[in-house]
């Protein structure tokens, strides 16, 4: 049954750091547009250590919790269950709370993706390649999985980066081939680029964009537009940027935590570009 306006629930974005999240920013957004007065979305500067004691101290009010890092693997002992999306990637960012009190685990980041590329007209690609090999390139490869039919190219730094990208290609059933960081030049070439790196890293390929670039979803939103992203959108290529994945994940957040679908994806959107253009 959908929350009455008058319930009043609380949910809030756990991570360390935490100051810069945009989520209270999407989710406040959300509430307001649902007619959700009572609804209030906060934010806790919480780290491996002090998550159980938080967790465990938390009352019925709460609806649930959204996770970033370094939080997505160490809540898992914590919950009673996990979605088969978020046990592909050992990795949690949304905790809901059931009214029976259990503690529910799942992953939007990677649907989020699926449904990022798909409002930019991406369904399916023949092929695709990654830049990076940390947590979010996993979970690109798992968005992979259901969107890609051919091989996926990881572009990484090292081999003990490149060995867990084919690990992760082999439990995704996604047919990954890793290729040294010094080659990055070539995974333009692709019709998906998944840039998964922090801000910087893909700076030195902006002169390396082909003339007719196909997609590029950079996982950063801030600073953005990044170099890559610019020079991408000058030569006509589509853009996907890390405020379109965190939209997208926020709106299953909402769905999950309130009860009430569709999330205003629309007004959610506004209110993060608002609160990104003031800063």
């Amino acid at each position: 049954m959908p929350p009455r306006a008058t319930d009043a629930r609380r949910a809030a974005v756990l991570g360390k750091p935490i100051a810069h999240s945009l989520s209270p920013v999407l989710h406040r957004a959300a509430y307001d547009a649902l007619g959700l007065t009572d609804w209030s979305y906060g934010r806790f500067e919480i780290d491996e250590d002090t998550l159980p004691d938080f967790i465990e101290k938390l009352g019925p009010e709460w609806a649930g919790l959204s996770l970033t890092m370094p939080l997505k693997r160490a809540v898992i002992p914590l919950v009673d269950e996990i979605s088969e999306t978020a046990a592909s990637v050992d990795a949690v960012n949304t905790v809901v709370f059931t009214e029976d009190g259990r503690r529910i685990g799942d992953n939007t980041d990677i649907p989020g993706m699926v449904a990022a590329l798909r409002e930019h007209g991406i369904e399916q690609v023949d092929s695709a390649a990654i830049l990076g090999a940390g947590a979010t390139a996993s979970s690109a490869l798992a968005a992979l999985a259901r969107i890609c039919t051919g091989e996926v190219v990881a572009y990484v730094r090292s081999e003990a980066r490149a060995a867990e990208m084919r690990q992760w290609g082999e439990r995704l059933d996604v047919d990954v081939r890793t290729a040294d960081w010094a080659d990055a030049q070539q995974a333009l070439k692709a019709p998906l680029v998944i840039a998964t790196t922090p801000a910087g890293t893909t700076d030195a390929l902006a002169a390396a964009v082909p003339e007719r670039p196909a997609t590029l979803f950079d996982v950063l939103y801030e600073p953005w537009p990044t170099e890559l992203a610019a020079r991408w959108s000058m030569f006509g290529g589509a853009v996907v940027s890390g405020l379109d994945l965190l939209v997208h994940q926020a709106v299953l957040q909402v769905e999950q935590m309130t009860g009430v679908s569709p999330a205003p994806l629309e007004a959610m959107r506004h209110a993060g570009e608002k609160a990104l253009a003031a800063r």
